[in-house]
């Protein structure tokens, strides 16, 4: 696992919306580790470590809590929504070699043919993947493709060893063709219109 995923945990003892202000005060962030039937354990983890960290979705830290190693699954961050700054973590305990669910980001690549309009209609799906090797994203080509074409979520090609959670038949991707503006529209009518009334005409 890489350097920049090992994080030193420090156990928390004192708790309330003032203990976790202070602790932000000090530059760490509270956070609460879960899962496998384990007792919450509460701790602060480095803040400016951290934010670098949840650039990338679904981190696993490798946490050192009191000497002790643990991976975590980074599962929810919350957020002050006018400041943006991180209030709190939840991770959820895994284990080398076991799956966890997670939603994964479907990037598209290529451009579909001259005139038509790419519509990106979902842009994550949901896997299910070992915790040590969470793919960081879906990439899907577009390359040439033409009006009418669509990617479903089953039609994607997923990492070795992830499993689709999402519905097969979800859409991902549909290819389309720009509506003429009204006004095309109401010539062409027109001109339709006049070209029946000459020929009734004759």
């Amino acid at each position: 696992m890489s350097d920049d995923l090992k994080v030193t945990a420090e156990l928390r003892e004192s708790f309330g919306k003032g203990a976790a202000r202070k602790l932000r005060a000090l530059g760490k962030i509270p956070a609460v580790l879960y899962g496998h039937g384990t007792e919450p354990v509460h701790v602060s983890l480095p803040g400016h470590q951290m934010l670098l960290i949840l650039r990338k979705s679904n981190a696993v830290l490798e946490l050192d809590i009191a000497g002790t190693g643990q991976l975590a699954l980074v599962k929810d961050v919350q957020k002050d929504p006018v400041r943006q700054i991180i209030e709190h973590l939840d991770l959820i305990v895994v284990k080398k070699g076991e799956k966890v669910q997670v939603d994964i980001p479907v990037t598209i690549e290529g451009e579909s043919a001259a005139g038509t309009i790419l519509n990106q209609d979902a842009t994550t799906v949901s896997l299910e993947v070992e915790a040590t090797h969470i793919p960081e994203r879906v990439t899907v080509s577009v390359e040439g493709l033409e009006e009418g074409a669509q990617i479903l979520a089953g039609d994607l090609e997923l990492p070795k060893g992830a499993s689709l959670i999402t519905e097969a038949d979800v859409l991902i991707v549909a290819i389309t063709v720009p509506a003429a503006p009204a006004d095309e529209e109401t010539e062409a009518a027109e001109a339709a219109a006049e070209e029946t009334a000459a020929e009734a005409a004759e």
